[in-house]
């Protein structure tokens, strides 16, 4: 009768257990091509200090997964050291958040040329980076322009590109202002307007974090947002 009590109470056990990591755990898997040999490591910022999380040696095979429990949406960091004779290795940058991401690169364009999917944060982002990439690009683009000589020698083509300019970077702080403000429900949100637009006018800002849902707003990027209004103060 004892063991029969102790193991039901172990059963019940382990089915809580296993309730409770499939609700918490992100799986991050995924396939390097052409990585021979090389060290992977999954990084997480913990108090202001990049840790490894987990690690994985790979020889051969570009195949590789991690499982790691996670609380609320946030930045982790995939960070490949090669064992090819180059002091250059590569890390890239993806919102973790729980069930499985999945991450395909290859083993010369690591953070150049990588697909995620699985992540609703990171889907977000990936929005927000691919339009700003477009305002980037004409920036660089009219200041290209203005350099060309004839354009040194001509003050009103100057001016002209100078207004063009002006434009783009009030349209490019409209894109992002607008995107937080209609964003409030995505965890990436805090975390774009805390690194790209941080410079923007604290009011609008502070409109953006009045709109957030009380889960972003209580993550590790809505307390940044509200710690960068403070201060502005």
């Amino acid at each position: 009768m004892m063991k029969r009590i102790l193991f039901v109470l172990l059963l019940g056990l382990v089915v809580i257990s296993c309730g409770k990591d499939s609700k918490n755990t992100m799986t991050v898997t995924g396939n390097i091509k052409g990585l021979k040999k090389g060290t992977l490591y999954l990084q997480h910022f913990q108090d202001s200090t990049l840790v490894v999380l987990d690690s994985l040696e790979i020889k051969g095979d570009g195949n590789f997964s991690f499982t790691e429990e996670v609380g609320n949406p946030d930045i982790y960091y995939l960070y490949l050291k090669k064992e090819d004779n180059n002091d250059i290795n590569d890390r890239i940058t993806f919102f973790g958040e729980q069930g499985t991401i999945t991450i395909n690169t290859a083993w010369n364009t690591f953070d150049t040329n990588v697909e995620i999917s699985g992540s609703k944060s990171h889907a977000k982002m990936e929005e927000f980076y691919e339009m700003m990439s477009k305002f980037n690009i004409k920036e660089l683009t009219l200041a290209q322009q203005a350099s060309l000589p004839e354009a040194q020698e001509d003050s009103i083509v100057l001016d002209s590109l100078q207004q063009l300019a002006d434009r783009n970077l009030v349209s490019r702080y409209r894109y992002a202002l607008n995107f937080g403000l209609n964003n409030g429900d995505s965890y990436a949100t805090p975390y774009l307007m805390v690194t790209e637009v941080s410079e923007a006018n604290p009011k609008y800002l502070d409109s953006i974090y009045k709109g957030l849902s009380p889960e972003v707003a209580a993550s590790t990027y809505g307390k940044a947002l509200k710690d960068l209004l403070e201060a502005n103060n």
